[in-house]
């Protein structure tokens, strides 16, 4: 399975690239994204049965549907100190249900193969790509992820 984060600033055009990479990947096969968001959102409705069971205490609530599914796990006391190690235990999650890849948006300090998208001053090595949202593209990109070209 390859791994490969989109980094840059806000409005770079990240989303845009990622979904074009997306579409492309997807002929090479199984595509998985984790976003990193950097506000609590609510994805759950409070006082709905699942928020229920969240309050009540349960470590992990995952909800399913008839087309689909949602797991909701706290972040814990230390939520950003573990930051790193929850990406690292989804791309491992995700590795274990099959996918061939897994498109992480945000994340610019871990250790994964990054494109960068516009400039940040702060980004982690490894920058395997960069450019703009218009410069790169997710055809050329998604062939080199798929044979390993660009990462591995």
């Amino acid at each position: 399975m390859r791994t490969i984060c989109l980094v840059g600033p806000s409005d770079s055009g990240k989303t845009t690239l990622l979904t074009a990479l997306i579409g492309e990947l997807r002929d090479y096969g199984r595509v998985a994204t984790v976003k990193s968001i950097h506000h609590d959102v609510e994805i759950d409705t409070p006082g709905k049965d699942t928020y229920r069971h969240r309050e009540a205490g349960a470590d992990t609530v995952v909800g399913l549907t008839p087309s689909l599914s949602f797991q909701v796990t706290p972040g814990g006391k230390d939520a950003a100190a573990s930051e790193t190690a929850l990406l690292e235990a989804t791309v491992d999650s995700l590795r274990a249900e099959g996918y061939d890849f897994v498109l992480v948006e945000g994340f610019h300090d871990s250790a994964y193969p990054k494109i960068a998208v516009g400039e940040r001053a702060d980004t982690e090595p490894p920058v395997v790509a960069s450019g703009t949202v218009d410069s790169l593209d997710p055809a050329a990109l998604a062939a080199n992820i798929a044979d390993g070209t660009l990462v591995d």
